[in-house]
């Protein structure tokens, strides 16, 4: 015999083994011949794990009823109840060209997620950007047309809207206050709208993180993003990322190509001013600075050590930091009295400010501060 002895019981050993086990039935309770009787008789005895509970006598919890959702997933199915009604897919069409030059109409999918009862919807650049029509259905299966209000590639956002009113409405959240490791909810309509308002949850994996985009034969540098194993597939771009509060915490905009559970969002915080903007204004016109920066990281790959703020990598001519009197290397610490050290930071200073608002900005040039006041302007060709 290999492998360990083997013994074969026949039909009276059993019989007397189960009489054994009713007389210690007597002692130890019926519940556990009932366990043991039918795995006996079938040559099996598996190991009998302990009961679930707190590690006190009776405290082990009696088993939830099918259906039943505790702790943590009530927290999920509730924050889902709450965001999925203003969840929408998105269907676009656009014009291509094919090898002789003929325009042809191509279809194409998202998400959205209503942010405004007036019918304002956040979504993506990469899947409104272009179009020639846009169309919406909603939770309740209508399918309304929607006008592209404003868009920008470079922050892969776009803000549509909807004719009506009194729409289902997510709220939105404070994406400055997410930390790593809380649970994450994507919502969105993964592979077509055969799909829609598929729920996927993971946690938080990783904040303020810069990936690469290819597009357009090109490729796009995306910064400040927040990162989730929660699966983002294609068709949840312009989804909302939500919180256990059942706020929206970020717009989903892509996975990286070839890997498991890496999928990132824009901060809703990043949105918030330009949607304030496009409702109050009609428009966002962002404040432009007239440069091009890179933090420490990029800043090492070129050679250059910034040990804080960001490395000046290009000077518009004739833009605002030109006419202060910014070059190019300059290190950018300060604006508007705030230090800045992250794309993120800047980003979030600029937003806060107007076209023609007068900005302090601080710079290390040869280990020396120098302060600048920069007239902001409009940024030349943004969307809208």
């Amino acid at each position: 015999m290999q492998g360990g002895m083997q013994v074969r019981l026949n039909r009276w050993t059993l019989v007397a083994i189960v009489l054994l086990a009713a007389l210690l039935g007597s002692a130890i309770g019926g519940g556990t011949v009932a366990y043991l009787a039918p795995q006996l008789f079938s040559g099996r005895v598996p190991a009998v794990e302990p009961p679930a509970g707190d590690g006190h006598a009776g405290a082990a919890p009696s088993p939830a009823s099918p259906g039943t959702v505790t702790g943590g997933e009530e927290a999920v199915v509730s924050a889902t109840e709450q965001v999925v009604p203003a969840v929408v897919g998105v269907s676009v069409v656009q014009l291509q060209y094919d090898m002789f030059f003929r325009p042809v109409p191509v279809q194409g999918v998202g998400s959205g997620v209503i942010v405004d009862a007036r019918g304002y919807i956040l979504t993506n650049d990469h899947v409104v950007g272009g179009a020639e029509s846009i169309n919406v259905t909603l939770a309740d299966g209508r399918q309304l047309e929607a006008e592209r209000l404003w868009s920008a590639a470079d922050l892969d956002l776009a803000v549509i809207r909807v004719k009506g009113s009194a729409f289902p409405v997510a709220r939105m959240g404070d994406s400055d206050q997410v930390r790593v490791g809380e649970t994450a909810i994507a919502i969105g309509n993964p592979l077509g709208l055969s799909f829609q308002r598929s729920v996927t949850a993971g946690i938080i994996s990783a904040l303020g993180r810069s990936i690469t985009v290819s597009e357009d034969g090109g490729q796009r540098l995306m910064e400040d993003l927040i990162q989730t194993d929660a699966s983002i597939n294609p068709g949840n771009s312009g989804g909302p990322l939500v919180n256990l509060h059942g706020e929206v915490i970020g717009i989903n905009t892509a996975k990286v190509s070839g890997a498991e559970a890496l999928g990132f969002a824009i901060p809703i915080n990043t949105a918030r001013p330009i949607l304030l903007d496009v409702i109050e204004k009609g428009r966002f016109v962002r404040p432009w600075l007239g440069v091009g920066v890179v933090d420490h990281l990029i800043a090492a790959q070129v050679g250059v050590e910034v040990k804080q703020g960001l490395l000046v990598s290009h000077v518009e001519p004739g833009g605002p930091a030109d006419r202060a009197g910014m070059v190019q290397d300059d290190v950018m610490i300060e604006l508007a009295g705030k230090a800045i050290n992250t794309v993120a930071d800047l980003r979030r200073l600029l937003f806060q400010r107007e076209v023609g608002d007068t900005v302090a900005v601080v710079v290390l040039r040869n280990g020396r501060r120098l302060p600048f006041n920069v007239v902001l302007q409009e940024m030349p060709g943004e969307g809208g």
